[in-house]
């Protein structure tokens, strides 16, 4: 169906920083999806991690935490982003 994994390979999980085996790890996919397999590299949680975060719909949050620049600028110009593009978003669902 998806193929083997090498089980002994290391990954970092996105939350703590810590290095763990992908066999103790969670795949997470950022774009909602981790279904759809083609041309994606995951990102992971260690067990503890992924255990601890919440499972719920999340709307749009993750679009709108790339359009902010989430892990590629400043934490003061992302917050700003996101901030004003969190505002946007909430007007324009208010219409």
């Amino acid at each position: 169906m998806w193929g083997r994994r090498d089980r002994s390979t290391q990954v970092t999980c996105i939350a703590c920083g810590e290095t763990v085996a992908r066999a103790d790890a969670r795949e997470y996919d950022k774009h909602g999806n981790r279904y759809d397999r083609r041309e994606k590299e995951f990102e992971h949680l260690c067990k503890p991690c992924y255990r601890a975060t919440d499972h719920q719909p999340r709307g749009d949050l993750e679009a709108l935490l790339v359009e902010s620049g989430a892990g590629e600028c400043d934490r003061a110009e992302f917050l700003a982003r996101y901030g004003d593009l969190a505002t946007e978003s909430r007007r324009e669902n208010e219409r």
